[in-house]
C-alpha cells in the first residue's frame, strides 16, 4: 500500500502541531498508510501513534546532503499516493519533487512550490491557528472540521512520572531558542516563590531539554526550595507530557512545551513576550490561559519566532508582565 507521506523536519513545535493532519487522515482514511518525515532528534515525539506505519529520519547534523540523497531515493520508491509537505524551505522542496507522487501539496513560501501539483497560501496572522492553515493542505483529501495535534504517552511513560509525583505539582518550562520568547529567569524565581507560599503542599518541576538545564540550576538556586526540582534534560518528550498532562498548570513560553500541552489537552499558561497568539500558536487545551503585557507597545510583535537580544533595547514585552497575571483566574 504506497499511501501518504507527511513531512516536517523542522522544530519539536512544528512536528508536535503537524501531528494534527496524522489525525485527520486517520479519521477520513482510517485503512491509508501514513508515513511521516522529521528530522533525527524529533522521532520519540510521533511513538506509539496508531495512525503511523513508519517514521522517515533525516539526519540534519552528520552527512546532510548525503542523507538528504538516501532519502529521496527511499521517498520515490515507496510510490505515494500524496506527499503532503507542511515544511516551508527548499530541502523539503526537493523531496516533494522527486517523490513522483501524483498529488503533491505544499505551502507557496516554499522555493521550489512550483513542482507541487497544489499550492496553498501561508498567512501569519490571518486568524487561523497553525493547524488549521496547515490541514488545509489535506482538502480535498480530508475536508472538514480541523483535527487537534495529539501526542501518544505509554503507560510506562505516565507510570515513570508517577514514581515521583506523590504530591500535587505544577511545571515551568523556563527556556526558549529565542532570547524575546523567553520570560525572564528572575521574574520566574519569583513567580515560584509567590507560588509556593500560596501553596506549600505543591511541588514545582522545571522542564526543558538538557539545553535548559543552566537556567533551571539558576531559577532553583535562586528560590533555595526543595520542592524546586529540575527535571530538564531528565525526561523525554512524551515522559515530559505525561508529568503535564497530570500537573495542576502548566507555565510556559511559547515554545514546543506550549504545543505539548495542546496535543495532550494538558492545563496550560502560556507568557507571550514579543510574539503574540495572534500568529497563531496559542494554546488549543480545554483549561489555558494567556498572559502578555497588558497595554499594546509600539514595537511588538518584532518578529514572528523572536530574536537573540531585543532589537529596542528595552526588553518592556516581558519585564512589564507582572506576577498578579499569573494568579488572575
Amino acid at each position: 500500500m504506497p499511501g501518504i507521506l507527511i513531512i516536517q523536519t523542522s522544530f519539536p513545535g512544528d512536528v508536535i502541531l503537524a501531528t494534527a493532519l496524522v489525525e485527520k487522515l486517520g479519521e477520513a482514511h482510517p485503512d491509508t498508510a501514513v508515513d511521516f518525515l522529521l528530522r533525527k532528534g524529533n522521532e520519540t515525539l510521533l511513538q506509539n501513534n496508531p495512525h503511523i506505519r513508519e517514521v522517515m529520519i533525516w539526519d540534519k547534523k552528520n552527512r546532510k546532503i548525503r542523507n538528504l540523497f538516501m532519502l529521496a531515493i527511499k521517498i520515490r520508491r515507496k510510490k505515494y499516493d500524496a506527499v503532503i509537505n507542511v515544511h516551508r524551505f527548499a530541502s523539503s522542496g526537493i523531496l516533494s519533487a522527486i517523490s513522483g507522487a501524483p498529488v503533491r501539496t505544499g505551502f507557496n513560501k516554499n522555493p521550489l512550490s512550483f513542482f507541487y501539483t497544489k499550492r496553498i497560501k501561508h498567512v501569519i496572522g490571518d486568524g487561523r491557528h497553525e493547524t488549521e492553515r496547515n490541514q488545509e493542505l489535506l482538502i480535498p483529501l480530508a475536508p472538514g472540521i480541523p483535527a487537534l495535534p495529539k501526542i501518544y504517552p505509554s503507560d510506562a511513560d505516565f507510570r515513570f512520572v508517577a514514581s515521583f509525583t506523590s504530591n500535587p505539582y505544577i511545571c515551568i518550562a523556563p527556556g526558549s531558542v529565542w532570547f524575546t520568547k523567553t520570560f525572564p529567569s528572575e521574574k520566574w524565581t519569583n513567580f515560584i516563590a509567590e507560588y509556593i507560599r500560596r501553596n506549600p503542599e505543591n511541588d514545582v518541576f522545571l522542564i526543558g531539554g538538557r539545553e535548559d538545564a543552566p537556567l533551571a540550576d539558576k531559577i532553583m538556586a535562586r528560590t533555595g526550595n526543595s520542592r524546586v526540582i529540575n527535571q530538564c534534560g531528565n525526561l523525554t518528550f512524551l515522559q515530559s507530557g505525561a508529568l503535564m498532562k497530570g500537573a495542576r498548570m502548566n507555565f510556559v513560553n511559547d515554545s514546543s512545551p506550549l504545543h505539548l500541552c495542546s496535543a495532550l489537552d494538558a492545563p496550560v499558561t502560556a507568557v507571550f513576550c514579543s510574539t503574540i497568539p495572534a500568529f497563531g500558536f496559542g494554546p488549543l487545551s480545554t483549561i489555558s490561559r494567556i498572559v502578555e503585557i497588558p497595554e499594546d507597545l509600539y514595537c511588538r510583535p518584532c518578529g514572528i519566532h523572536g530574536f537573540k537580544q531585543c532589537p529596542e533595547g528595552h526588553f518592556r514585552c516581558a519585564l512589564s508582565i507582572s506576577l498578579k497575571q499569573f494568579f488572575e483566574s
